[in-house]
């Protein structure tokens, strides 16, 4: 029997047999580790508790033949505390932990750049200082850079030209200049790409200054974004509570054609926009 430790970030848990659950954790060393929580189920578990959603832990594992088996647990941040008493915030830690998972496809392979943005995004989301929609989007454009997604915001994604450039298109990977501008393109206010530009770099006083409205429009663009790479819909981001929606976000954004409206707000509001091609999957 092998025995190791890490520590990690509770992403999901699903049920097996009468008392146990199979438990996703994104740890600090060994990337994404499924394993199974015997007996958590029974009300004299000893750590059943410490292994929800959002909860930060010390765990100790042994090697299975199909699965891990997690022998001991110990909470290092709880997490879930505040963030499970408020809808906003734990809509938005439901997002950040399915998507933590989709980026994860390889079981076993370390990420540490992807552990520490879940762990921060958590942690910001419990302090409650910080706006959760803003803490959603922030880990969203982050999470796309490591995962070689980043849209382009301040540069023409496909001649490279410097802007800000009035044009933006999701297949395209981002801001267009006028010359490299394809139909479908829409037009962001020049304050979302601030804003954009921003939440990727970690620039919160300008962040927090920004208007309802541009944070709106910030998100349908980040979510369109994320989930064309995926090339499936999250199922979190539909639940995901956006506060000042006072219009569709394609009355603001204009567009080349009425396709370009479709693409964004139609990932604003949570539809699918690429599933009838290739089948959305469960968290």
């Amino acid at each position: 029997m092998s025995l190791y430790r890490d520590t990690g970030v509770v992403l999901r848990v699903h049920k097996l047999g009468e008392a146990d659950r199979i438990i996703t954790l994104l740890t600090r060393r060994h990337g994404k580790v499924r394993a199974v929580a015997k007996g958590v189920r029974r009300t004299t578990s000893r750590f059943g508790a410490r292994l929800e959603p959002f909860g930060h832990v010390d765990v100790q594992l042994y090697t299975g033949r199909t699965l891990d088996v997690i022998t001991q647990v110990e909470t290092v941040d709880a997490f879930a505390l505040p963030i499970v008493g408020d809808y906003q915030r734990y809509t938005a830690a439901s997002a950040i932990a399915e998507t933590a998972d989709r980026l994860t496809a390889e079981e076993g392979e370390p990420v540490l750049k992807l552990y520490l943005l879940v762990v921060g995004a958590l942690r910001a989301l419990a302090d409650g200082h910080r706006d959760a929609s803003l803490v959603l989007d922030a880990f969203l454009l982050r999470s796309m850079a490591f995962a070689g997604w980043s849209p382009a915001i301040t540069e023409c994604a496909r001649c490279g030209r410097r802007g800000p450039h009035a044009a933006f298109n999701i297949p395209a990977g981002g801001s267009l200049c006028q010359d490299c501008r394809v139909p479908g393109s829409v037009h962001p206010a020049p304050e979302a790409l601030v804003l954009l530009h921003a939440l990727l770099h970690g620039d919160w006083d300008t962040a927090e200054a920004s208007a309802p409205t541009i944070r709106r429009d910030v998100s349908g663009l980040v979510a369109a974004h994320l989930q064309w790479h995926l090339e499936r819909q999250l199922r979190s981001l539909p639940f995901v509570e956006r506060r000042a929606r006072e219009a569709p976000i394609a009355d603001t954004l204009g567009s080349d054609t009425n396709s370009g409206e479709t693409e964004v707000s139609s990932a604003a509001q949570g539809t699918r926009s690429r599933d009838s091609a290739h089948g959305a999957t469960g968290a």
